[in-house]
C-alpha cells in the first residue's frame, strides 16, 4: 500500500524543525536532487534519536549477527571471513564518514588499499582527517558520483556497502556497469543494510506490530527528543516526505537481495531484524541509552516482540557476505 501523506509526515516535520532547525526543513525544498541528497548527509544530527544509538540494540545486533554480544559485524567479518587473507584491495561505494573503512584500514596485514566514495563532501573531509590523524596510508578518498566515476577493471578482491546501497537506483546499472567489472573473479561483496519496503512504505500488518510494541512504552519514556509531543502511534511514512527529506532514501531497498543474487553467490546473510524496532526508537532513543531496571524488562519485551515478527516475515535489515558468479 502507497502512502502519499500521513500524519507521520507532519509530526516528523515538527520535529525535525526542533531538532535541526528552519535551515534543515528549508533544504528539503531545493530544485536541485542532488542538494537535498547531499544535505541528508552534511547535516548535524541530534545525537539518540534513532535506534542505532541505543546500547543494548548493538548488543542484540552483536548477539544476532555473530553470536557474541561483544563482537561487531565488522570484527565478524574480519574473523570469519577474512582473517586468512592479506593484500586485500577493497572499494567502498556510499563510504559516509568511512568509520568502518577506517577501522579496517587498522588491519594492515590485511587490507593492502580501501578506495572510499562519497558524494558527501563534508563526510570525505572528515574523514580524509581522521585518516590523517591515525597515520593510515592504505585508505583514500573520492568525492564523486559513483555513477559518473571509473574504477579499474578486475582490480578489488571486495566490495563494501554500509547503509548505503538501498540509496542507489538503479541497482543493475550500479552491479552491470561498476561493481562486476571492478571486481576479480573471485572477488566477494559485503552488505550491511536495510532491504525492507521501498520508500519505508511498510505493509499494514508491520505498522500493527510496529503500534503493538509502542503501546507496551509508558509514556514518560514516550516524549520525543527536543519537542514536548509523545510517541503514541506511529502512521506510516508518506511516500511524498520520504522522498523530499531524501530522493535516494531507499529508492530500490526491496529489489536489493534479488539483484545481488544475480550475480553473486551467498556465503552467508544474518538478519538482525529492524521490522519494529526502528520504527518505535525513532525520536525516543534517548529514553534508553541509560538504562534501570523498568527500562531494561521494557526492553526485553520489545525485543521479544520484534523476534516473534521475524518468526514470519522476512527482515528489514540484515549483514550479507557473497562471491561473484
Amino acid at each position: 500500500m502507497i502512502r502519499l501523506l500521513t500524519k507521520e509526515d507532519f509530526i516528523d516535520v515538527y520535529t525535525k524543525l526542533n531538532q535541526r532547525g528552519f535551515g534543515f526543513i528549508a533544504s528539503k525544498f531545493s530544485f536541485k536532487k542532488e542538494s537535498r541528497i547531499s544535505s541528508a548527509f552534511n547535516t548535524f544530527r541530534l545525537e539518540n534519536t534513532n535506534w542505532w544509538d541505543v546500547p543494548a540494540v548493538q548488543t542484540r545486533w552483536n548477539k544476532m549477527i555473530s553470536g557474541n554480544e561483544n563482537t561487531d559485524f565488522r570484527d565478524y567479518l574480519i574473523n570469519h571471513h577474512l582473517k586468512d587473507k592479506k593484500d586485500l584491495k577493497v572499494l567502498s561505494l556510499g563510504s559516509g564518514t568511512c568509520q568502518h573503512e577506517i577501522y579496517y584500514a587498522g588491519f594492515t596485514n590485511i587490507f593492502s588499499e580501501i578506495l572510499c566514495v562519497d558524494l558527501g563532501l563534508n563526510n570525505i573531509e572528515k574523514a580524509q582527517k581522521i585518516a590523517q590523524e591515525k597515520q593510515l596510508n592504505n585508505i583514500h578518498f573520492k568525492c564523486e558520483d559513483i555513477y559518473k566515476t571509473t574504477f579499474k577493471d578486475n582490480y578489488y578482491d571486495l566490495v563494501v556497502f554500509h547503509a548505503s546501497l538501498h540509496h542507489f537506483s538503479p541497482l543493475d546499472e550500479l552491479f552491470k556497469n561498476k561493481i562486476i567489472p571492478t571486481l576479480k573473479d573471485n572477488g566477494c561483496l559485503f552488505i550491511n543494510e536495510y532491504v525492507g519496503a521501498n520508500r519505508f512504505q511498510f505493509p499494514q500488518k508491520q505498522i500493527q506490530a510496529i503500534n503493538n510494541a509502542l503501546s507496551i512504552i509508558p509514556k514518560k519514556y514516550k516524549v520525543r527528543g527536543a519537542t514536548n509531543l509523545t510517541k503514541n502511534k506511529f502512521y506510516g511514512n508518506g511516500l511524498l516526505r520520504v522522498y523530499l527529506a531524501d530522493p535516494s532514501e531507499s529508492v530500490s531497498s526491496a529489489n536489493i537481495l534479488d539483484t545481488v543474487y544475480n550475480y553473486f553467490n551467498v556465503i552467508e546473510e544474518r538478519s538482525f531484524g529492524g521490522n519494529i524496532l526502528m520504527s518505535v526508537f525513532k525520536d525516543i532513543a534517548y529514553h534508553f541509552v541509560d538504562l534501570n531496571d523498568e527500562k531494561q524488562q521494557i526492553l526485553d519485551k520489545l525485543f521479544k516482540m520484534e523476534d516473534d515478527y521475524l518468526k514470519e516475515n522476512n527482515p528489514d535489515f540484515l549483514v550479507g557476505f557473497y562471491q561473484k558468479k
